[in-house]
């Protein structure tokens, strides 16, 4: 006899119950100390690719430090989740939509800046944005806010880049080749004191949003990484520099281990001010990505001091642009989709962005904003790439975001004429 016939619609329920089932639940705790009051969060744990439809739920954590006042910290803050959502194309995939998504961070951290600038005020911030969906992790980071991964296993890694002038070289390469000058302060006497700074300004980051009163060498182009954890799941930690600047992120991840969030986020802050005091505002996200048949995450046995973090990631072959090799994972728990960290928006943005044939106009790859091929240029227009490129191959760049990419290579001044104050970092 053949056996009884399954309706479709019983075949689609129970895959989509076994989607559910395999999705991780996210938990998250939060914990903070004010110095100067310029540390911003946001959490949003219920974000949806397609709006009212919950098996298409993302969350979002993050991070602003804002220097110099608060302004900018809280303009991106409530902007930057939505320029970066914009510039991802309606209608596709799940699997489309995270490939997207990298690109969409670059485009919504320039947006962003742009748009804050226009305000004409002179704060800045760094931003750690971390996008969840599923078992994808999406790191966007500029600044020296912080954001860590502790995985099964007992390894501990970096899921950004500090862009602190001091300890990155590359940067200051960068910065005084497009015009910005790097030393430190000299007080009376000539003598020079504290951590390497951009001059005009004093600022010691490279990269942020903000800061037009520092010039458009500071870029808002984000260091952004995307992996993927087994399931298994992980933990990470996302805080201010006024954590690490008192705690190295192996002593972070081992002082809350074995601990809910919400109370490993307040241990977190407890440990900084043990070690360094309250000597800046001092903000901590602990986000625990947990299996779905487990209710806490499981405790992380102690790493072998023989184990090397390098070996955490196995890495998924990729284009050059996103300048990755293939790598043997040793302790099998992540795969790495993207990284990629140039501060060049050229080299971020692709090139497919074809012109759209209903209408015949052109979207900008940053804000978006539609209009015809004569009023903008491509990224590819202009002397600084070969000849052989083709001016009319995307992505499209209108004016303005044109102008801007020109003054972040250094092709325009964009420092001030007048310096009122220095930043103090």
């Amino acid at each position: 006899m053949k056996p009884p016939l399954v309706p479709l619609a019983t075949l689609l329920g129970r895959e989509l119950r076994n989607v559910k089932v395999e999705k991780p639940f996210v938990k998250f705790g939060q914990a903070a100390l004010a110095k100067k009051g310029e540390d911003y969060f946001l959490i949003k744990p219920d974000c949806e690719r397609v709006p009212g439809n919950p098996e298409t739920s993302f969350s979002v954590f993050a991070i602003f430090d804002g220097h110099n006042g608060i302004s900018a910290a809280i303009f991106a803050k409530e902007n930057l989740l939505g320029n970066v959502l914009s510039a991802i194309p309606q209608g596709i995939n799940r699997e489309e939509w995270l490939q997207a998504l990298a690109r969409a961070l670059v485009a919504g951290f320039v947006k962003t800046d742009i748009e804050f600038q226009q305000k004409g005020e002179t704060s800045g911030t760094t931003v750690t944005f971390v996008v969840i969906d599923g078992w994808t992790v999406t790191v966007a980071s500029v600044g020296d806010s912080r954001c860590i991964l502790d995985t099964q296993g007992g390894v501990v890694s970096l899921l950004t880049v500090d862009h602190r002038l001091e300890e990155n070289a590359e940067e200051r390469e960068r910065v005084t080749a497009s015009g910005g000058e790097v030393g430190r302060l000299n007080v009376f006497g000539g003598n020079e004191v504290g951590p390497l700074r951009c001059w005009p300004g004093g600022l010691c980051l490279s990269r942020s949003i903000g800061d037009t009163d520092v010039g458009e060498f500071i870029v808002p182009i984000p260091h952004v990484k995307q992996v993927k954890l087994s399931n298994s799941g992980g933990r990470l930690i996302i805080a201010s520099d006024g954590i690490w600047d008192a705690l190295s992120s192996d002593m972070a991840a081992k002082s809350c281990r074995g601990l809910p969030a919400e109370l490993a986020a307040k241990l977190v802050v407890k440990e900084a001010l043990r070690s360094r005091a309250l000597k800046d505002d001092t903000t901590c996200l602990v986000v625990d990505i947990i299996p779905s048949d487990q209710p806490v995450l499981p405790s992380t046995p102690m790493k072998k001091q023989n184990v090397l973090s390098s070996f955490l990631f196995g890495k998924r072959s990729q284009t050059s642009t996103n300048k990755t090799t293939n790598k043997l994972s040793a302790v099998g728990v992540v795969e790495e989709l993207f990284e990629e960290g140039s501060a060049m928006l050229a080299e971020r943005l692709g090139k497919d962005f074809p012109m759209n044939t209903n209408s015949g106009l052109f979207k900008c790859a940053v804000c978006q904003v539609d209009q015809p091929p004569a009023e903008g240029l491509t990224v590819n227009s202009g002397p600084f790439f070969s000849p052989a490129s083709k001016p009319w191959e995307g992505p499209f760049l209108c004016t303005n975001c044109r102008k801007k990419k020109d003054a972040m290579e250094g092709k325009r001044s964009g420092r001030p004429t007048v310096l009122a104050e220095y930043h103090v970092m």
